[in-house]
């Protein structure tokens, strides 16, 4: 073989192998996160035939349009892997945010945690979104201290789960989550509790504990790992809240607490005469605490390029990520209104409806 076709030969095989390098390099997994524009729900609508927003008994009215929940897609979580290749992808999509994982989830959360921490904040967001659709309503809400997480391999692993409502915790009634500190202010790592708890059915989002079946158990306490001399029953509390009548939300498949802001509204608009978007098709995000104050979330980028690609014309966001909607390139054909109660929602879809200016995040 002459000196030239050796030469080409051996630049040929480098170019391969180049190739073959960059292939792997591509299928790498690297520690990022993609953020992506994810579906939106209708909260007048219904998923698969099931209404998002079920309400038996109390007066409910017509309604039309949407008043849809937006959502981000994440790849790259714990227990998964976002490859070098689709970073590449991510950083050429204008809707698209790529992350360090770690700044989102610390190296020791596994995909189970991940999932059972949103489904829990979910949760939450269902009770704070009926607590405040009622108070914003003036009608009665009913309140309820529930386990909101069990520690693994402590003192309640195995006995209590979230969701469980605390009807006693040693031989005192439990109508707040202090009463649970004074509860156990008296009692020794190492004695045993008696915890009287309505077992939770499953029923999250109308909060309706009430419906479970009500068990006594025995709990060995351990010392508390931030006061060694105080016991501890390995729990978290917090406080549920529901309707005096049947109201169940269901949505499967999302997590994080950013919906409460437009399911709230949907329960409003339900239990009030009138079309509130007068038909016209509303997204927006936002979590919501009980008295109705709308809070901020992540991902906004993204839930406002779902919205419009699904047919929004108005977006309803968090006064407090005014400053992420300056940065971001907001949808051709999108209205921003900017909202901190749920009342300012309210009023904003209502404004727009008529045709009336709505407050922006300018």
């Amino acid at each position: 073989m002459s000196l030239e076709n050796r030469r080409r030969a051996w630049l040929g095989a480098g170019a391969i192998a180049a190739g073959a390098l960059l292939g792997v390099g591509l299928l790498l997994p690297v520690p990022y996160l993609e953020l992506a524009p994810g579906p939106t729900f209708n909260t007048l609508g219904d998923i698969d035939g099931t209404p998002v927003i079920t309400i038996k008994v109390a007066q409910t009215y017509p309604t039309a349009g949407h008043l849809d929940l937006t959502t981000v897609n994440e790849r790259g979580g714990p227990g998964g892997g976002l490859y070098a290749g689709r970073v590449l992808v991510a950083w050429a999509d204008p809707s698209s945010r790529v992350v360090p994982r770690e700044a989102f989830y610390p190296d020791d959360v596994s995909a189970d945690d991940a999932k059972a921490e949103n489904a829990q904040m979910f949760s939450d967001s269902e009770s704070d979104a009926v607590a405040a659709a009622l108070h914003y309503l003036n009608r009665p809400v009913i309140s309820a201290v529930v386990v909101s997480s069990v520690i693994d391999g402590g003192p309640s692993d195995g006995k209590l789960a979230p969701g469980d409502q605390l009807l006693t915790v040693n031989g005192t009634a439990i109508a707040t989550p202090d009463d649970v500190s004074k509860a156990m202010s008296t009692v020794k790592p190492g004695d045993v509790v008696k915890v009287t708890v309505r077992k939770d059915n499953g029923d999250h989002a109308a909060g309706d504990a009430a419906t479970g079946k009500v068990d006594t158990v025995s709990i060995t306490t351990a010392h508390n790992p931030q006061q060694p001399t105080r016991a501890f029953l390995g729990i978290g509390v917090g406080t549920t809240y529901r309707a005096t009548f049947p109201l169940n939300i269901t949505v499967g498949g999302v997590g994080g607490p950013s919906a409460g802001t437009m399911l709230a509204l949907g329960i409003v608009d339900k239990l009030t005469p009138g079309e509130m978007n007068g038909g016209k098709f509303v997204a927006g995000t936002g979590t919501i605490d009980p008295t109705g104050k709308v809070g901020p979330i992540g991902g906004i980028a993204q839930k406002m390029a779902g919205a419009r690609g699904n047919g929004a014309v108005l977006f309803l966001a968090p006064a407090s990520n005014c400053p992420d909607v300056a940065q971001a390139s907001i949808p051709d054909g999108l209205t921003i209104a900017r909202i901190a109660t749920l009342s300012d929602a309210v009023k904003a879809v209502e404004d727009y409806a008529a045709g009336k200016p709505v407050t922006g995040c300018s």
